[in-house]
């Protein structure tokens, strides 16, 4: 039996790879979409030996099936965003408490403890929906900061301003968490000078501006800000950890998550260090659905295990993912 303290215990990558065939197994067992899909691919309990023998479940499968490895009630279910008449992701989760943990040691891990901050959220485009994983954790970081100037913005962009600002030039450390067009609009309405605030993108145009190259993204963040940096975090609605990037676009993982680099033409087998390919995200946070997904996100890994995320696939059908015909 895996428990929780078992998965945010882990401390060394022998512990990870130990508890992650642990979870595959469990999983195999337990998860009757992912059971299937494995059989596609001659994979199984026997023959899975090590983390690079283990299946990734093509993301595209959140759509289409209810991806459970738990016969607890679903407490709550997190959707993705899409335009009117697009199919969206349904992520079911029995147990919300894994969530929670994970976000909550995550953040600590990489920022530290929540109560030094004024959480400041401007995300639009997911406060205007219902069943969004982000907002339901930055709601609860937002209450965590026990900081009454913390709060979400919608399009009240002049009080963000104005609130902002003074909390910066008070010396009160800020996070100013926004989906990227918002940031960009904020930015066009003030130039900033900021000394104490992070700002962190969670990625997202959503058809309201011209997509940007990171680089140019974050050139025209630091510029508006006036900051030396531009911090993100990588998270999607199937997954229960996040990455996060402290500044140029490079990602690391808390130690219960990990990823690995795909090539794009064999789903299969995996690239060298350094080299492109498409991003299979481990997250054993997610053991009462699936810890093992290809996402179509494209990506490089690097030897100290960090990572960049460089784009999505064009196609929406990865090559070497449709095994399955549904």
């Amino acid at each position: 039996m895996i428990t929780s303290s078992d998965i945010f215990a882990i401390s060394s990558k022998k512990e990870f790879e130990k508890i992650t065939l642990k979870v595959f197994r469990h999983q195999y067992d337990n998860n009757t979409v992912y059971r299937d899909f494995c059989g596609f691919l001659n994979k199984n309990k026997q023959n899975v030996k090590s983390v690079k023998d283990i299946p990734f479940l093509p993301i595209q499968f959140f759509k289409t099936h209810d991806v459970l490895s738990s016969r607890e009630p679903v407490q709550t279910t997190f959707t993705s965003s899409g335009t009117t008449g697009m199919t969206t992701s349904r992520h079911l989760v029995t147990d919300i408490n894994y969530y929670e943990q994970s976000f909550r040691l995550a953040f600590s891990q990489f920022y530290g403890n929540i109560e030094n901050y004024a959480v400041l959220a401007l995300l639009p485009s997911y406060l205007e929906r219902e069943g969004s994983s982000l907002i339901y954790m930055v709601e609860d970081l937002i209450q965590g900061s026990n900081n009454p100037d913390s709060g979400f913005y919608l399009h009240n962009y002049d009080e963000l301003i104005a609130k902002l600002t003074k909390l910066d030039s008070e010396g009160q450390n800020v996070l100013l968490i926004g989906v990227t067009y918002a940031l960009l609009d904020l930015i066009e309405k003030q130039d900033f000078n900021l000394k104490n605030t992070i700002i962190m993108e969670t990625g997202g145009m959503k058809g309201r501006r011209r997509e940007m190259i990171r680089e140019e993204l974050h050139e025209v963040l630091c510029k508006g800000f006036g900051v030396g940096e531009i911090h993100s975090e990588y998270g999607m609605t199937e997954l229960l950890s996040q990455a996060y990037s402290l500044g140029n676009g490079i990602f690391e993982c808390p130690p219960w998550m990990d990823i690995l680099i795909r090539d794009t033409e064999d789903a299969l087998t995996y690239v060298d260090y350094g080299k492109t390919g498409g991003i299979n995200v481990i997250d054993l946070a997610n053991i009462n659905s699936c810890s093992f997904i290809a996402t179509q996100d494209l990506g490089k890994k690097y030897t100290n295990q960090s990572f960049e995320v460089l784009g999505r696939f064009d196609n929406s059908d990865i090559r070497g993912c449709n095994l399955m015909v549904v």
